[in-house]
């Protein structure tokens, strides 16, 4: 074989080998980055992973909000089949009320309790914002 040849295929290996060890990497880093959504009967059911960074959504139930002191807030969550407690120590936004919808972050404390480090509230098709109704 001669040399020309043998370094064509050297360099086509180096880079091939290469690829896949960037695909590698790219994989492992998304896959450290995925949350996973889950609804409060999925969770109360066991399918939501345990010690795992995930987001659970719902509607807020009428009457469940509770605020202590320190900005803490606990509030149950449904998706009118089962209800779910998350806990969550924070400034809330500004669409955050009962029987409105939200996505929490965070992780399981047990089957039926969840501590929230973010929580997003959801608002409808018909929503605008403060600034535009005034016009």
């Amino acid at each position: 074989m001669k040399t020309l040849r043998k370094h064509r295929i050297i360099w086509v290996c180096i880079l091939l080998g290469c690829s896949v060890l960037a695909g590698s990497l790219v994989i492992i880093a998304l896959r450290s980055n995925l949350n996973f959504f889950f609804t409060p009967s999925q969770v109360v059911q066991g399918e939501a992973p345990k010690g795992t960074r995930i987001r659970v959504g719902g509607m807020i139930e009428k009457g469940s909000v509770i605020r202590g002191e320190n900005l803490q807030v606990e509030f149950i969550v449904t998706d009118f089949n089962h209800k779910i407690k998350i806990q969550y120590s924070g400034i809330l936004p500004d669409l955050f009320r009962e029987g409105q919808g939200i996505v929490a972050m965070g992780h399981l404390i047990s089957q039926n309790e969840f501590k929230a480090t973010e929580v997003l509230a959801k608002h409808d098709e018909n929503y605008m914002p403060p600034e535009l109704g005034k016009l």
